[in-house]
């Protein structure tokens, strides 16, 4: 296997490629690579085109990296194509242990706090997966969509942004 450093603009994505990458797949994609740097180089067929490695070749582009490092695959057709699929399935047919990766994390926030989102988790995440309360407090605001629940009367706190109100559950009288 021989690993080559090329013009990030010689290789292409493919344009058969089922799997997504979303916004926050390459926010996360992103912050790894500027972080780490690449680690690991991007599979390519004969032909200049991803097989593995797409969201890491629209995060590189996205950063403004004009080289990129790939392997070249003799794979072709149907084994391509297969081979670019169990790529993606076998990640995401393993789990993780849950306090094993809660107490890594942890220790890397307290070493250095980018390194968790280096990671590849919001805060938000980390503190769920940490059973942590955010320090949001009643000085909070609540997101945008959150609705006006003024009639509630006991005291309440919404369980993404930790938002705290309170109020009456009675019906409101309508002016005459």
């Amino acid at each position: 296997m021989t690993v080559e450093t090329v013009p990030i603009n010689s290789i292409q994505i493919d344009p058969a490629n089922l799997r997504r990458h979303p916004e926050r797949n390459v926010t996360a994609i992103k912050g790894s690579l500027a972080r780490f740097g690449q680690q690991r180089p991007l599979i390519v067929d004969h032909r200049g085109v991803i097989i593995a490695g797409n969201g890491t070749y629209v995060a590189a582009r996205e950063l403004g990296w004009t080289e990129i490092r790939i392997v070249r695959t003799e794979l072709r057709g149907s084994e391509a194509t297969a081979f670019a699929i169990a790529d993606n399935r076998t990640s995401e047919t393993s789990e993780w242990d849950q306090q094993g990766l809660a107490d890594v994390l942890s220790a890397l926030r307290a070493e250095d706090a980018d390194l968790a989102a280096a990671a590849g988790y919001t805060a938000a995440e980390l503190a769920e997966l940490l059973g942590e309360q955010q320090s949001a407090g009643a000085e909070a605001e609540p997101p945008s969509e959150f609705q006006d629940v003024t009639e509630v009367e006991t005291e309440h706190e919404c369980p993404r942004c930790h938002f705290r109100w309170s109020g009456s559950t009675a019906p409101k009288e309508q002016a005459a």
